[in-house]
C-alpha cells in the first residue's frame, strides 16, 4: 500500500478555487465560487443564511416555483483575506426576517479581519484591513476601500471611488491607470 499524500493547507477544486482547510464555510451548497478564488485560513463564510420558499402553497393551489437560493456568490479572481466574514445581508419585510444574496464581482480583494454584509460588490475592488460593510452595501467597480473603514449600512459607493472613515465617506478618487487587485498574480503565489 503506498503512504498517503500529505495534506496542504489549501483543497483546489476543479475550476481552480483555493479553499483553505482551516476556514468555515456553512451551507456549501448556496455558495458560487467563480473560478481561481482564494479563500485563507479562519474565513467564515455563511452560505447557511439564505431564502427560505414560503410554506404555504400559491394562491392557484400548486407548489411554488423553485427560487434561487445563491446566498454568496463570488467571482473570478478575487481574493478573501485571513480572518474575514462574509454573510449576507439581511432585511425586516412585512413582518418576515429574509436573507438576501451577496455577490462579490472578478478581481476582489478583501483584507484581513473584514466584516462583509453588503448586498454587491463590483469587479477591481480593493477592500483594506479591517473594514466593516454594513448591510445592503452597494460598491461599484474600481473602488477601493481603505483599511479600518466602516461603511454605513445601505451606502452606495459610486464607480473610481476612494472610501475611508468611521463612518467612511468617499475622500477621493483612485484615478486614472489603477487596476486594483492582479488576481491571477495572487492566485499563481497561493501554495499549500
Amino acid at each position: 500500500m503506498a503512504p498517503k499524500q500529505p495534506k496542504g493547507e489549501y483543497i483546489e477544486t476543479d475550476t481552480g478555487n483555493k479553499v483553505s482547510r482551516r476556514s468555515l464555510i456553512s451551507g456549501t451548497q448556496n455558495i458560487i465560487l467563480g473560478g481561481r478564488t482564494v479563500i485563507q485560513a479562519d474565513v467564515i463564510i455563511r452560505g447557511d443564511l439564505s431564502r427560505t420558499l414560503p410554506s404555504n402553497p400559491t394562491p392557484s393551489g400548486s407548489a411554488p416555483a423553485a427560487s434561487n437560493h445563491v446566498a454568496v456568490a463570488i467571482g473570478r479572481y478575487s481574493f478573501i483575506s485571513t480572518g474575514s466574514i462574509l454573510r449576507p445581508p439581511a432585511k425586516l419585510h412585512r413582518g418576515v426576517y429574509s436573507y438576501l444574496p451577496l455577490k462579490i464581482g472578478d478581481n476582489v480583494f478583501v483584507g484581513p479581519g473584514c466584516i462583509i454584509e453588503a448586498a454587491s460588490i463590483g469587479n477591481n475592488v480593493w477592500i483594506g484591513k479591517g473594514a466593516v460593510l454594513g448591510k445592503m452595501v452597494i460598491v461599484k467597480d474600481g473602488v477601493r476601500i481603505l483599511e479600518g473603514a466602516v461603511v454605513p449600512a445601505g451606502m452606495v459607493v459610486g464607480v473610481g471611488s476612494v472610501v475611508a472613515g468611521k463612518p467612511a465617506r468617499v475622500v477621493g478618487e483612485v484615478g486614472v491607470g489603477w487596476e486594483g487587485l492582479n488576481g491571477r498574480e495572487l492566485w499563481k503565489n497561493t501554495t499549500g
